[in-house]
């Protein structure tokens, strides 16, 4: 990197951040925080308990199971049994969109929930669960019902499993399956996706051996469909003659689930809430996976080529690159209009999933430097990639989550392609069955930062003066009062789809005119002038 652009050392502001702690948890935080070299193979803690009193950016294990994985899912009623609480992120709060066509069942609209109520807790909420389930059967008749428990079903031992198996019994039609997603059971929501990823597995993938008819068929594994993310990338694909089996689980269906098996590839976006997915379906049937990035112009057509160059049919690939060539020139076009604008400003992300590693290449696309990223619920393979999967240790929080022993299908195990086809593929670059993770591709000198707190949030920002912050909903409007403007990319606000190419359009054009305005310079926070509270202490006056 030269001199020009090399990025001023963080070390300074990480000491002061440190300062602040007590020595206890100082030592702790600074194991999360590392100051990027990628020559260097450098070793964060992640996916540990947050310490109690910081304000932290997480959410709880049912987020992660309900939330994320199969709130995007139209036809299944997710059900969830506990306090009426909770229910709210239930409620179609993250804009997972769906497209149900004319006749097709869409209950994302729905909030259902068994709103326990104190003698529930009292005397066990288990008759309530039932009488749930089968007035969810009885009003819309879906092919699935789900069952979620929250932190007070845990606690009260509620079997959200024998109650789910009594009632699948009873009904006939209907598969229900429950999940123990107390929001208590991890460090974070990363709990929930695994144990969502396990029950899916385990209930639903391979209930349909229906032979797909397309040529080239793919799973796209950790796309959720935020802001139709999933409709623009359904529609690249399309043009490029790939079929897409089943994603996961942006504008998903229970008979995609079942059918997905049966697909010749998986394609891995988000691979903190899908890797386990991904692994068990390879290591079943056979279907091998490897890691894409469809956020960013430049990597949705590397992404392209990775599917040509995995199917080696040169046709496909002929086909890959006329539509690249057909897509890129307006991008292009509107990336050197917005870059005007965003040329040389600085970016900071701190946000769930893969999108503080995968939002920096749009970042690079807008010739803007990130200068500082982190992850909510990353885990070390997250930042340093799978090569140090071997070396992280099991802790008490880990076990907390069943792991599911899978085998080979003796009938159904049919190995898509040759380990020396797949031999031949790595030694082209195809990083097969890999993540390098964020790291690497991370400037010199960059810092990241797991599980970020507010404190250290109000430091980082107050040393880098990022012309633009990203991170989710609960830290957009305390990072505006700053003088700050944030981009949300949890469910994008009212943004997006930022993905693929008509994407990368949308995010250059919000961008710019974020970048734009002047209203953000003009915003003084109330606590940083003394005039508005007399009482305010001196230190915090600016």
């Amino acid at each position: 990197m030269s001199e020009e652009t090399k990025l001023p050392d963080p070390s300074k502001v990480k000491e002061e951040i440190l300062a602040k702690y007590p020595p206890k948890i100082a030592r702790k935080r600074a194991k999360s925080m590392v100051i990027n070299d990628p020559k260097l193979d450098q070793e964060i803690q992640s996916n540990v308990r947050t310490i109690p009193g910081v304000i932290t950016q997480r959410g709880c294990t049912y987020a992660g199971c309900k939330g994320v994985v199969l709130g995007p899912t139209r036809d299944i009623v997710n059900l969830v049994h506990g306090p009426i609480g909770c229910s709210f992120y239930a409620w179609l709060t993250r804009r997972n969109q769906t497209d149900p066509g004319v006749d097709g069942d869409n209950f994302m609209n729905y909030c259902f929930s068994t709103d326990m109520q104190d003698e529930n807790i009292v005397f066990g909420g288990e008759k309530k669960l039932k009488q749930a389930i089968q007035e969810a059967y009885d009003i819309f008749k879906p092919k699935a019902i789900g069952v979620f428990s929250t932190c007070p079903v845990g606690l009260i031992g509620d079997d959200v499993h024998a109650v789910s198996r009594e009632m699948k019994e009873k009904l006939g039609d209907c598969n229900v399956f429950g999940f123990s997603c107390e929001g208590y059971k991890g460090v974070s929501q990363s709990a929930g996706h695994h144990i969502a990823n396990n029950q899916l597995f385990r209930h639903v993938i391979g209930l349909d051996d229906t032979k797909p008819a397309g040529k080239y068929t793919v799973n796209l594994l950790g796309e959720y469909n935020i802001g139709g993310d999933g409709f623009e990338i359904d529609r690249i694909f399309k043009k490029c003659g790939i079929d897409i089996i089943c994603t996961f689980s942006g504008n998903s269906t229970m008979d995609k689930f079942a059918n997905s098996h049966m697909a010749d590839l998986n394609l891995v976006m988000c691979h903190r809430s899908i890797n386990y997915m991904a692994e068990m379906q390879e290591t079943k049937f056979g279907i091998p996976w490897f890691k894409v990035n469809f956020i960013g112009a430049e990597s949705t057509a590397k992404a392209l080529r990775k599917v040509g160059e995995y199917f080696e049919d040169e046709a496909l690939k002929a086909k890959i690159e006329e539509v690249i060539a057909e897509e890129m020139p307006s991008v292009l076009d509107r990336a050197t209009m917005a870059r005007a604008k965003t040329a040389g400003k600085v970016a900071m992300l701190f946000v769930g999933g893969s999108r503080a590693h995968h939002y920096q290449e749009l970042f690079k696309e807008l010739e803007m430097k990130t200068v500082s990223a982190g992850y909510e619920f990353g885990h070390r393979d997250d930042y340093e990639g799978r090569k140090v999967l071997p070396t992280i240790k099991v802790d008490a929080d880990s076990r907390n989550i069943e792991e599911i022993k899978v085998e080979a299908d003796e009938t159904r195990f049919n190995p898509r392609a040759t380990e020396e086809k797949l031999e031949a593929l790595k030694e082209k670059g195809l990083e097969i069955s890999d993540y390098r993770g964020m790291a690497p591709d991370m400037a010199d000198q960059s810092l990241i930062v797991d599980d970020i707190t507010h404190w250290e949030t109000e430091k980082l920002i107050e040393f880098y003066k990022p012309d633009i912050f990203c991170a989710g909903i609960k830290e957009k409007y305390v990072v505006q009062k700053s003088g700050i403007p944030l981009k949300q990319l949890h469910s994008y606000d009212y943004g997006g789809p930022y993905a693929g190419f008509e994407g990368a359009k949308n995010f250059y054009a919000d961008i710019e005119k974020m970048l734009s305005t002047t209203i953000w310079k003009k915003i003084k926070a109330p606590w940083l002038t003394k005039e508005t509270d007399p009482c305010i202490c001196a230190e915090y006056v600016a």
